[in-house]
């Protein structure tokens, strides 16, 4: 009697692997979600728009949270940006940061329009330290958070002064001395960042401060550049910290329209096991044994599936070598080569298809699983019609 030899995949769902535990932190709450603690790690990105211009921002956060966007943050220059957060606040479907710098009134204003929670710049508000308190007792009285952002480039002249330019100890430095002044008023309920342009200044900095206390921590590489070189940078600097459980919250900074920055940081928490994935394209890299152009073959299944939010992995795979093994680990996979592709589903060959009928089979059998499983939870909702 033979014994049937599965090829599909394992039927007891475990938790996906990390790296290491996230470090303890404490919760606090911006808006509706949870940061610090057990919380996901969330992610947040900013509006490019005129704040004062409310449909446009609200257009563009609208945008963000499609992307997959948990926090969104907006700029509070002027009294008309002002005047409109308690619109964008109340309309806005994910809580609302109002970033504050220079003028301190905007933080009072900020606290009364209902803000999920307020950044605020130690380095270059006139007189912050004073106002601590007033600070704490009106974000209190009124359930908001706060962020203590520390930046090199807006760093306190006095610890430019003692350390000579922006190092990890002087962006911690200023950022538990801001900690201190308002745990001193019995207000706890702010994150901290310490953001720089070099990854190993940002990575150290982040290092120093988890050793410092328990505060939630928001990872940032402040202008981290245009999108290719920004998008390296910063999951460059998140993946060193988060693999060692350091980070509660995450902005990519990009010089590019904010949507790219929340994809960008979903799928740096997806790589790591920090976020459920979603679609997954697994694909050969450039090779002398592919038979088939796998970078046109990868980037029409990848285009044919966009907007997928179930947690769908497919291979899509050029030559025989790994192509077999690959396609059948993975829930859906081609494995082409000498003008054909066999299809696998679940570790099974289903079809083999010519492959100018590849891309094609391969959507079609991506939507037919896709209809058979619930989307992840917290996924962006794409409507197409």
């Amino acid at each position: 009697m033979s014994v049937p030899i599965s090829l599909g995949m394992p039927t007891v769902k475990e938790a996906p692997p990390v790296l290491a535990p996230r470090r303890p932190t404490r919760k606090i709450r911006v808006g509706s979600v949870a940061v610090g603690g057990d919380a996901p790690v969330s992610v947040q990105s900013m509006t490019t728009t005129k704040t004062h211009d409310i449909g446009a921002t609200l257009q563009q956060i609208a945008e963000l949270v499609t992307a997959g966007c948990d926090i969104v943050r907006v700029a509070c220059p002027t009294d008309k940006d002002a005047e409109a957060l308690p619109i964008i606040a109340r309309k806005s479907t994910i809580p609302v940061i109002a970033d504050i710098h220079f003028q301190p009134k905007y933080v009072f204003a900020a606290i009364e329009a209902g803000c999920g929670a307020v950044r605020v710049n130690p380095g270059n508000i006139r007189r912050f330290d004073d106002q601590v308190k007033q600070i704490a007792r009106a974000a209190s009285d009124a359930g908001v958070s706060i962020r203590i952002g520390v930046n090199a480039g807006s760093l306190d002249k006095r610890l430019l002064e003692k350390y000579g330019r922006a190092t990890p100890e002087a962006l911690v430095e200023s950022a538990v001395w801001e900690a201190s002044l308002f745990e001193e008023h019995g207000f706890h309920d702010f994150k901290i960042s310490v953001k720089h342009n070099d990854p190993v200044v940002m990575v150290q900095a982040y290092q120093m401060l988890s050793e410092r206390g328990d505060w939630p921590l928001h990872l940032g590489v402040t202008e981290a550049g245009p999108a290719f070189q920004g998008t390296i940078k910063s999951a460059t600097a998140f993946g060193a910290l988060l693999s060692q459980g350091i980070g509660d919250t995450i902005r990519v900074s990009l010089s590019a329209p904010p949507v790219e920055e929340v994809k960008v940081g979903n799928q740096i928490l997806e790589s790591l096991n920090l976020r459920p994935r979603t679609l997954e394209i697994v694909s050969c890299p450039s090779c002398g044994r592919a038979q088939v152009d796998v970078y046109a073959l990868a980037e029409a299944v990848t285009a044919g599936l966009e907007g997928m939010d179930v947690p769908l992995r497919v291979a899509v795979m050029g030559c025989v070598v790994n192509g077999p093994g690959e396609a059948r680990e993975a829930d859906l996979g081609v494995a082409s080569g000498n003008g054909k592709g066999q299809i696998f589903v679940k570790g099974e060959v289903i079809a083999t298809v010519p492959e100018d009928q590849i891309v094609e089979t391969l959507i079609a059998e991506a939507n037919r699983i896709a209809a058979t499983m619930e989307p992840v939870a917290g996924a962006p909702v794409v409507t197409v019609s």
